[in-house]
């Protein structure tokens, strides 16, 4: 061995070393950590989970949303993966310059995957520093940056990692080359243009030096490659809290334990509260102690997987852009508050081991200020600087600030974003639940609206006896179960009211055209009338989990009792939960949305909607006859449910009406404002939500702004008539629901038939 290899050796022999010994407690930390939290059981199906992982990995499913960083995230992540392998080779190269893995060293299509994977990694690594750099906070519109997606992200935590990943690609292109040089001066066969199709060329320059000189740059570099990469792993195993990096290890689990092994968004039903790892009812409650905690008021109380899709946030910001509280200048940005929940965690971790070690020997808890800190309060947040919202080293009166916590409206853009299957909402809610229930610390308007759904079932708290008002006046007759039918397959659907639906003078339009459909098309139906109750949708979105319990087992109960098999709604809210959460009480139902319904009888031909005369003038009274329509996507309908297509269905089959998409669209739609209880909740904080949508959707120039849940109908109405106050849009544009639309359109063709 030449000089240069015994300093060599001794530097990578060295600092691989430190590597390990300073990355093997850093791993059992994260273990340590994670059993903190509470159990959770996420080990079913594992073929299924598998499979789900090698498709979202190797797939970038999750990633696709944004496909130019999808396409070089993935060159980059694979050739991480495989160009590991020239980490190895270039141990043994510092001892052997000539060295070459054994079998697949000089196998074909190996190298040919290396250097493909080499040039494209190279590519999209610069890229993405490139993407990153551009989409720089400072450059960001707004004074304050947070229009950026990495707003509040880890700078050099990413440029480091970005940087050793192009240095290491550098390094095994070069080494490439030297390799063909090499083995051009050692005469052997696989130093040609097969072998190396991508390096040759400068290979042949490297050739020109003596082969002391190419040996010595083998070493050399090799030497840089593995310096490189140990760094890299020494600067991880110091900094636990770094997302960006560790993620490319814990994505993996986060991923193969994501709430669905099949693969699906975790979204549409909430997760259960659960006490000691089992659902919380309210024949359980009845044996819990009087000091059970519920929901999540320290950081520990979350389950392990909570604790791990803290620690997998790799701070893109992805969530973060589509939020429509961060959008609307609120303090909740998911991606920070995901980030600050990790870094507490990691702080809070060493006092909750030691207690945990010290148990029967010591104190319960270590003496430290920051175990006696509370995870959700004032935070002395500043408007002008959102920062300040959060505080991990409760360096001020909480962790969290109270205001992040309530500005969430549960729409799930950041769980659909998410590319490592982060379950926000669910984390969100598991807050709020503490808040309300165990320190009664909510927004005074939640109030009213949780004695109005305790008193009279339904947040306007109306009487129950007028649940049947909508119905006044139809030129026909409502079946009532219990009065004009005993058992619901006595008729095709129970067609599930819903509170707006009764009680909302605009949603009582939408119920009156479904209801007048249904009687067009045939299609018998009955209602429950006064023993419908709330679904309890928003309670268990406030917190109130008991609350929700109470109120969807007396409707389980009602329904089976009734034997209810197929459920129409046109609530978004009421069928996601019909649908979705209440299976979790024992109540299984085919639930369908009226848009999905209606579709389907207008592709069966029992509902034609006809064109309007052009001659004709168009009235609010006729919605369908405007000539433009935009849609937009509630919520609990898009992407918790994945109900896209049959609302644009239904406008595309009413003649000669445009369709006009907005930009945010579908899995990408923007929130009305209204999910999460937040229906009931003073917007005080920044600009609000539903003008921001109702902006968008004037913006398409459309006549009308179509909408499929009541929830969303009120917020974008009142949006739209602040809108055209100060003259920003056009005093004929009008929100609607299709149903409304369908029913004007049909109507046309009997009065055609009337007329004939």
């Amino acid at each position: 061995m030449t000089a240069l290899q015994i300093v060599a050796a001794i530097i990578t022999l060295a600092i691989t070393a430190v590597g390990i010994a300073l990355a093997v407690p850093a791993v059992q930390g994260f273990v340590r950590t994670f059993r903190l939290g509470r159990p959770e059981d996420r080990g079913d199906r594992k073929g299924r989970r598998t499979a789900t992982l090698v498709r979202e990995i190797f797939g970038h499913t999750r990633m696709s949303r944004l496909p130019i960083v999808a396409m070089a995230h993935w060159v980059t992540m694979i050739s991480f993966i495989v160009l590991s392998l020239a980490v190895l080779t270039s141990y043994f190269q510092v001892w052997d310059p000539t060295f070459a893995l054994p079998i697949i060293g000089h196998f074909v299509l190996y190298e040919w995957i290396v250097e493909f994977l080499g040039w494209t990694g190279l590519v999209g690594i610069c890229w993405l520093i490139w993407n990153r750099r551009d989409k720089h906070p400072a450059r960001s519109a707004g004074e304050d940056g947070r229009r950026s997606r990495f707003f509040g992200s880890t700078f050099w935590q990413a440029y480091f990692v970005e940087i050793v990943i192009l240095v290491e690609i550098i390094c095994v292109l070069a080494l490439r080359g030297l390799e063909y040089a090499i083995g051009k001066h050692e005469g052997e066969g696989s130093a040609s243009g097969l072998h190396y199709p991508l390096t040759a060329w400068y290979g042949g320059w490297l050739h020109n030096l003596d082969v002391d000189t190419v040996k010595a740059l083998i070493v050399v570099i090799s030497t840089i490659k593995i310096v490189t990469a140990m760094t890299w792993l020494i600067v991880l195993a110091r900094n636990i809290t770094m997302g960006v990096a560790w993620h490319r290890f814990l994505a993996f689990f986060n991923i193969f334990f994501k709430r669905h092994a099949d693969g699906r968004t975790s979204l549409g039903a909430l997760q259960p509260m659960q006490v000691d790892g089992e659902p919380v009812t309210m024949e359980s409650l009845e044996d819990m102690d009087e000091d059970t905690t519920f929901g999540v008021g320290n950081v520990e109380e979350f389950t392990w997987k909570g604790l791990l899709d803290f620690s997998t946030c790799t701070e893109c910001g992805r969530c973060q852009s589509q939020c429509p509280a961060w959008n609307t200048d609120k303090p909740l940005s998911p991606k920070l508050l995901m980030m600050t929940l990790r870094d507490h965690a990691q702080a809070r971790a060493p006092y909750l081991q030691a207690a945990e070690a010290a148990k029967g020997t010591g104190p319960a808890t270590p003496d430290n200020p920051i175990m006696e800190i509370p995870l959700i309060g004032s935070t002395g947040y500043d408007v002008d600087s959102p920062l300040t919202a959060y505080n991990p080293l409760g360096d001020a009166g909480a962790i969290v600030d109270e205001d992040v916590l309530w500005s969430c409206t549960t729409c799930g853009a950041c769980v659909e974003q998410c590319p490592v299957d982060i379950e926000h909402v669910d984390h969100i809610v598991d807050m709020r639940r503490y808040q309300t229930l165990i320190e009664s610390a909510f927004p005074s308007e939640l109030g009213g609206l949780f004695k109005n759904l305790e008193g009279k079932q339904n947040p306007w708290g109306m009487a129950a006896r007028a649940r049947l008002d909508w119905a006044k006046g139809l030129p026909f007759d409502v079946k009532v179960f219990g009065q004009d039918v005993e058992k619901l397959d006595e008729v095709d659907y129970l067609f599930w009211v819903g509170c707006a639906g009764a009680y909302e003078d605009r949603a009582k339009k939408t119920t009156r055209a479904v209801a007048e459909l249904l009687d067009t098309a045939g299609v018998s139906f009955a209602v429950l009338g006064d023993g419908e109750a709330c679904t309890g949708d928003p309670a268990r979105r406030a917190g109130n989990e008991m609350l929700f319990q109470a109120l969807a087992s007396q409707n389980v109960e009602t329904l089976n009792e009734a034997g209810a098999t197929k459920i129409v709604v046109t609530c978004a809210h009421c069928f996601n939960t019909l649908k979705n959460e209440y299976p979790q009480l024992g109540g299984d139902y085919e639930v369908l949305h009226h848009t999905q319904l209606l579709n389907k009888l207008v592709r069966d031909k029992r509902l034609v909607p006809v064109a309007r005369p052009e001659d004709a003038e168009i009235t609010s009274s006729a919605a369908s006859t405007g000539k433009s329509v935009t849609y937009h996507d509630p919520c609990y309908l898009g992407r918790h449910n994945g109900v896209y297509a049959p609302p644009r269905e239904l406008i595309g089959a009413l003649p000669g009406v445009e369709y006009r998409e907005m930009e945010r669209s579908k899995e990408k739609s923007f929130c009305c404002g209204a999910g999460g209880a937040r229906m009931w909740m003073e917007e005080k904080l920044g600009s609000r939500i539903n003008l921001n949508r109702t902006q968008e959707a004037v913006a398409t120039g459309a006549d009308r702004i179509a909408i499929g849940c009541p929830f969303c109908r009120v917020m974008m109405t009142d949006g739209l008539t602040a809108e055209q106050s100060d003259g920003n849009a056009r005093e004929e544009v009008e929100v609607v629901d299709v149903a409304n639309m369908l029913l004007a359109a049909v109507n046309r063709g009997k009065e055609n038939t009337l007329v004939e």
